[in-house]
């Protein structure tokens, strides 16, 4: 397998090669005008590979306008969460922080999609301790950006995401922000989400907006956001396990955009935003809410709708962008800083995740009080793109060539009470712990190699001052067999370096027996490690689409990625931890996995006032082959469907529904990596349909309203702690919304 490997690695770089020899410094891209062609010609057009992979059929764009016919309730999550290939779960299949579900792409896990910014990575739920199953008490990152604020959302999955470098193995996200700087303007949105139960939390979202040109050279963009829900009660699942909890956002932005000339553009921009929770009784494990004791008992606590973890993002920003007459290029060096602040959890057995009295404050030998723990996160980030027109054997061609830089640090900051009572707590007191850079160089080519045929080859390569180097090398091909019918095709090797928790020596979590599989000897002790290697996938895809000129459209592709050197805790044979007798674990390079599925999708307008779309998604495969577990909560399938009816010249009705089919999982108490040998541990949530109902009703002026219904007929999906139902779906709502643009 190495040797395929290496095969098809050195074939790219050679390809490459000889596709550089032949450039040319000049555009060639050819145009005929249409009254000498023919009405509707448009002649040759040569696009970047980055352009042909957000056409290719793993590649899906959530609209402006989409966001406002059915706005989203406080997380654009929401609404990705509809596209071909994506769900919203944890980190593993067991179901840990299950309320606290982030983006998942095409079964691979949260932490292999890459969230982007204006084409910028956001990192900071690597902040956020990662517990032993993977999981983080996170939100994730896909809540930065305050809805009404989105221009479009790029969803790019499969082998086209591998040119993204670590972290997009499953998938990237790219979040487009309104940039609106030619003209005055401004804009000032509300948003009101108020649930039908009295248990669940209310939303409400206020933002506005102000660009515009300053002189001929300079333009602005200022906003300000605030967005609060607020926490479901800590009854609503009849006190069997947590529900949601809330969440407040206040975000601001500020952007300078200079055009030096015809040419060239830098852009300066700073972002801060306070992200913090209203707590929900989470723990975790999942399990139910834990009763507040008293300040003289030492045990664990639970502040309902009390702020107990707070993060603080602060972005600074220069892009540079250029246009040619021989190309384009893009360029960004970004500086991100994220400060968690959480109260102390436990980290030994049921109490792990859970938050605890962890501090002897009057020193009677008893844990009392409680500690706040910070996690400074800096990350910097570098990239430069050029995207150079040439030809390849007469074959019009758009050559890529990249470079990209990656560093971070991670500091914690503990109380010397807390590090008293729990040494071990000390996790990155080592220096070399706290920082990896990684630092890569690409190069691709949009090879129009006739009217039918596109070729986009691409090679990467990555170096890690932990883990050494990672080449990626990918082939993407696009064939048009008339006007209407196309396939495409692709092979990609993508991969994700392991984060500074799991690489650190230092890393400490006690099982107390729960966890450890048959044989082995409790409490388990797992620990870091240095020599990770980053995980690889190889992705592969093939589908067919048909875009009629009616305006119908149809697609179908097959993906299977094979997992290889996932990263999870796994044992350490014949080693004993002495402190504790029991055996010992580690972050550690596990056998292979498989991920693979059916995507679709359809659209088709009804006469001339109805549009009907639907997409779906089917996991047909979605294992750990060395214990048999799944990997993550991913439904079998899903199926998202709409139906849209233009009432009048401003009255737009939807009506849509998402049904979800079984969802497989292991218990929250056992180990995604530990076989399951009880079938009592290998459980399922039964499928469910989610139906909405919303209207967009345009005022005229720049000015709409949004409105509707969602989860029309209130399905109940509850949570128990444990098993298949690791989390909430919000029963019926009503929501109101909006926008006025001056």
């Amino acid at each position: 397998m190495a040797t395929k490997r290496a095969s098809l690695a050195s074939g790219t770089a050679i390809l490459l090669l000889v596709s550089m020899g032949t450039l040319v410094g000049t555009a060639r891209a050819q145009s005929t005008d249409s009254e000498t062609a023919g009405d509707g010609y448009l002649g040759t057009l040569v696009i970047s590979a980055e352009d042909q992979i957000k056409q290719a059929l793993g590649a899906s764009t959530v609209t402006g306008e989409d966001l406002e016919k059915q706005p989203v309730v406080n997380d654009i999550a929401d609404i990705i969460r509809k596209q071909p290939g994506v769900n919203l779960t944890g980190n593993s299949a067991s179901g840990q922080r299950g309320n606290q579900r982030q983006i998942d792409i095409r079964g691979m896990g949260p932490e292999n999609v890459l969230i982007l910014v204006d084409g910028r990575p956001v990192t900071s739920r690597n902040a956020a301790r990662m517990g032993r199953q993977g999981e983080r008490d996170t939100r994730g990152d896909s809540n930065w950006v305050p809805a009404e604020l989105v221009e479009r959302i790029e969803v790019i999955r499969g082998p086209a995401a591998a040119r993204y470098g670590s972290g997009a193995a499953g998938g990237v996200v790219n979040i487009i922000t309104k940039k609106q700087l030619d003209e005055p303007t401004a804009q000032v949105s509300l948003h009101f989400d108020a649930p039908e139960s009295d248990k669940e939390g209310v939303t409400r979202r206020a933002n506005v907006l102000f660009a515009g040109p300053l002189n001929d050279r300079l333009s602005y963009r200022l906003y300000a956001n605030v967005n609060k829900t607020d926490g479901d009660d800590p009854d609503i699942n009849e006190g069997e396990a947590a529900g949601s909890e809330g969440v407040t956002n206040r975000d601001l932005g500020a952007l300078l955009s200079w055009q030096l000339n015809a040419q060239n553009t830098l852009d300066f921009e700073l972002t801060h935003s306070r992200q913090t929770n209203l707590f929900a009784g989470e723990t975790g494990f999942g399990s139910g809410v834990t009763e507040e004791i008293g300040d003289d008992t030492t045990g664990t606590f639970s502040p309902v709708g009390e702020e107990t973890r707070r993060d603080t993002r602060t972005v600074l920003a220069v892009t540079h962008t250029g246009d040619y007459d021989f190309g384009s290029s893009q360029s960004y060096l970004q500086y991100e800083r994220t400060l968690n602040s959480a109260l102390c959890q436990g980290t030994s057995g049921g109490g792990e995740g859970t938050l605890s009295y962890c501090v002897d404050s009057d020193g009677d030998g008893t844990n009392d009080d409680v500690a706040w723990v910070d996690t400074d996160y800096d990350a910097l980030s570098g990239k430069t793109q050029w995207d150079l027109y040439g030809s390849l054997m007469g074959a019009e061609t758009t050559y890529t060539l990249g470079a990209e830089l990656r560093a971070e640090r991670i500091n914690q900051d503990i109380p010397d009470a807390l590090l008293a009572a729990s040494p071990t707590r000390d996790e990155f007191k080592d220096e070399d712990a706290k920082r990896q850079t990684i630092w890569g160089v690409y190069s691709e080519a949009n090879i129009l190699v006739n009217d039918r045929l596109t070729l986009t080859p691409g090679l990467r390569y990555d170096r890690s001052d932990k883990f050494g180097g990672n080449w990626s090398p990918s082939l993407n091909a696009t064939y048009d067999f008339d006007d209407e019918w196309s396939m495409k095709v692709g092979i990609a090797r993508a991969f994700k370096a392991p984060n500074l928790f799991q690489l650190n020596p230092d890393y400490y979590y006690n099982t107390m027996g729960m966890g450890c599989p048959d044989g082995f000897s409790g409490p388990c002790r797992i620990q870091g490690n240095a020599d990770l290697d980053p995980e690889i996938s190889i992705n592969k895809e093939i589908g067919v689409a048909y875009n009629g000129l009616s305006g119908r459209s149809f697609s179908l592709t097959y993906f299977h990625n094979d997992y290889r050197d996932r990263i999870a805790a796994d044992v350490v044979g014949g080693e004993v931890d002495p402190s504790t007798g029991g055996s010992v674990f580690q972050w550690a390079n596990v056998p292979e996995a498989v991920v693979a599925g059916w995507e679709g999708n359809f659209y088709t307008p009804i006469a001339e006032d109805f549009a009907f779309n639907m997409n779906f998604t089917v996991m047909t495969e979605s294992e750990n082959k060395q214990t048999g577990n799944p990997l993550s909560l991913v439904p079998d399938y899903t199926v998202n469907a709409a139906l849209d009816w233009q009432a009048t010249d401003d009255l737009l009705l939807r009506l849509s529904a998402t049904h979800y089919g079984t969802i497989p999982t292991i218990t929250t108490t056992l180990s995604t990596n530990v076989e399951v040998t009880d079938e009592a541990d290998l459980t399922e949530r039964d499928p469910y349909t989610l139906v909405d109902l919303s209207a967009k009703w345009d005022l005229g002026d720049d000015s709409h309203i949004s409105a509707g219904v969602t989860n029309l007929f209130d399905t109940s999906i509850e949570r128990t702690g444990n098993g298949s139902e690791t989390f909430n779906e919000p029963g019926r709502a009503y929501f109101i919304g909006l926008t006025k643009t001056f």
